[in-house]
């Protein structure tokens, strides 16, 4: 990869990543389609995205909790207190008080996840992409018209666990779709707009990791230096998204989400 390639994959990589950490979407759904028209191959463009934006994902929670979007930290990160609340109060009990809403949030859209992305990896070479497309156009499409609407639904785990799952089925099939379907989702069932940013960020870096894994067993991998400039230009725009999270409005934040996600779901049903 020329000089000149590199920079420009840096800098776009730093702007999508900006915009992902900021609102909880954009990177793999703008990135892969713009990458394959660099002409880079599928399978090589997807396995690249999905590891730039785990390490996009995770020095984004570090921000997110540094500008309060969301309280990811444990009660307590004494090894002696953590054995002593295990002792008392057993693994249950101990796990319910030490961790805090958001960090039982984040775990619950991972629960299912890492499995959903293994599984969408292994189908994305033997499903045909415009079924999955279909899928993906209406479901997003749906959210943004809820989100727009003013419509939520009463809180669940079920219904968290739910869409962790289907967003991450999608991430491990076509290197995008997470954040539209897990950002909006946990909004739609939560109405916590910063919050539901942040969990997204922090949710997608083990998925994203185990999609790639699973890829690389499957195909290999040679993109190194497509993945090393993608790694670069993500680490850079995730210092600064979650200030742009901080700064929004949280009725800004609703209707940037739900224009986004109606825009995104009809060109992915138009390109049917």
């Amino acid at each position: 990869m020329d000089w000149p390639v590199v920079v420009v994959m840096v800098l776009t990589a730093a702007v999508m990543e900006f915009i992902d950490s900021g609102i909880g979407m954009g990177y793999g759904t703008v990135l892969t389609p713009l990458l394959m028209a660099f002409g880079y191959k599928p399978l090589e463009v997807v396995p690249a995205i999905l590891l730039s934006q785990a390490v996009g994902g995770l020095t984004a929670t570090i921000f997110h909790q540094k500008h309060q979007n969301v309280d990811l930290l444990p009660g307590s990160m004494n090894p002696g207190t953590i054995l002593g609340a295990l002792k008392e109060h057993g693994i249950v009990e101990s796990f319910r008080r030490g961790f805090t809403d958001d960090m039982k949030k984040v775990l619950a859209i991972i629960l299912l996840g890492v499995f959903a992305a293994a599984v969408g990896s292994v189908l994305a070479v033997h499903v045909p992409p415009w079924a999955l497309n279909a899928y993906i156009g209406a479901m997003v499409t749906g959210i943004g018209i809820l989100l727009l609407w003013g419509r939520t639904f009463q809180f669940s785990w079920k219904k968290l666990i739910a869409v962790g799952f289907f967003a991450s089925f999608n991430k491990g099939f076509s290197g995008g779709g997470f954040g539209p379907i897990a950002t909006g989702g946990q909004v739609v069932i939560t109405d916590e707009h910063r919050g539901s940013i942040g969990r997204t960020t922090l949710a997608e870096a083990p998925i994203c990791i185990i999609a790639f894994t699973t890829y690389v067993i499957q195909k290999g991998f040679s993109a190194y230096s497509l993945l090393g400039a993608l790694c670069v230009g993500a680490a850079f725009g995730a210092v600064w998204g979650p200030l742009l999270t901080k700064k929004l409005q949280a009725k800004k934040i609703k209707l940037i989400l739900g224009i986004l996600l109606l825009v995104l779901g009809i060109r992915v049903l138009l390109k049917l």
